[in-house]
């Protein structure tokens, strides 16, 4: 039996792991894979090619960058390859019906959540950010609409307390590529039927926004932790620091980001220092307080709690915000 030719289109390390699984089966072909072009990347701003390029470069199977999928020759150079099937995670594009129709079997979309629930960019962090206890994976026929179309199978996860969108990422990931490999083969067989969604049940995961990390204290301190959790390591959790002034000037404030904390059973107004016993600063939420163990003020180094105190002063009383 012929292998089934399979076209990949993915950028992310996510998108990665999904790739990597397909390669170690023998059912599937993987003709060419299609990529976000190489970015400038981290501090120092170097152009590097996404972790897709990277696994398609190791594996010497050929790339295809098109700045924008809309491009007149990019359908052209897809339909080249004559794809049974394209496989698609976590792209960064918006694909045109004309893409979808190219392979027989549709696009196939690896989606990291149990649809309807959170279609959108950020199923995820807004699976944490909302305190669920489980989340997963679901593979589904690409229609014209955002995460919308059939799905193929699907398979559930459950949330540690100890995730955040980090840990949880690589968990859906290593899944991801798990029901590819399970699925996908029987799907292309005509043994796995598409069932439609129920919108009725739909519930939708926008885009990640900076300022959604900043912290309101007025929240109780669960709330505040699910935040925490579903915006590590990006953009991070923060509040704003008050720097010493004089009488008559505005309070001039730093932004002060929180990179790890945890919950005490405490209380008190709002936003408020209660104290720093055993050299970690607890403030006080709407219900309970949370306990800063590691902090990064604005322009300097990230730091454990106790160093942070030697060089800033965080008095009880003092209200951050």
């Amino acid at each position: 039996m012929p292998k089934a030719k399979l076209i990949f289109m993915g950028t992310p390390e996510l998108a990665a792991a999904c790739l990597r699984s397909l390669q170690s089966s023998s059912l599937l072909e993987i003709v060419a894979v299609v990529t976000q072009p190489d970015r400038p990347k981290g501090r120092n701003r170097r152009v590097a090619p996404s972790p897709v390029k990277v696994v398609a470069i190791e594996s010497s199977i050929p790339i295809l960058q098109p700045d924008k999928a809309r491009e007149e020759n990019f359908i052209p150079q897809l339909r080249a390859y004559q794809p049974d099937v394209m496989v698609v995670a976590a792209y960064g594009q918006i694909l045109s019906q004309a893409i979808l129709d190219v392979p027989p079997f549709g696009c196939v979309n690896v989606h990291t959540s149990l649809l309807p629930k959170y279609r959108g960019a950020a199923p995820i962090q807004r699976a944490l950010m909302n305190g669920d206890s489980e989340t997963g994976v679901t593979l589904m026929k690409m229609d014209e609409h955002m995460d919308t179309g059939p799905i193929i199978a699907q398979e559930s996860l459950p949330i540690y307390v100890e995730d955040d969108a980090a840990t949880l990422h690589d968990r859906l990931a290593e899944l991801g590529g798990d029901l590819l490999l399970r699925f996908l083969p029987e799907y292309l067989g005509g043994r796995l039927l598409p069932r439609a969604q129920d919108s009725k049940l739909a519930t939708h995961a926008p885009k990640i926004k900076k300022e959604e990390g900043l912290i309101d204290w007025r929240k109780p301190a669960s709330e505040i932790i699910n935040q925490f959790r579903g915006l590590f390591p990006w953009p991070g959790l923060f509040t704003y620091f008050p720097l010493p002034f004089k009488a008559g000037e505005e309070p001039p404030k730093k932004m002060l980001k929180v990179w790890k904390v945890s919950i005490c059973d405490e209380n008190g107004a709002p936003g408020t220092v209660l104290h720093t016993q055993d050299q970690a600063p607890v403030i006080a939420c709407g219900k309970g307080a949370l306990c800063l163990e590691e902090l990064q003020l604005e322009g300097g180094k990230r730091l454990n709690s106790r160093e942070f105190l030697k060089g800033h002063t965080l008095a009880p009383g003092q209200r951050l915000g």
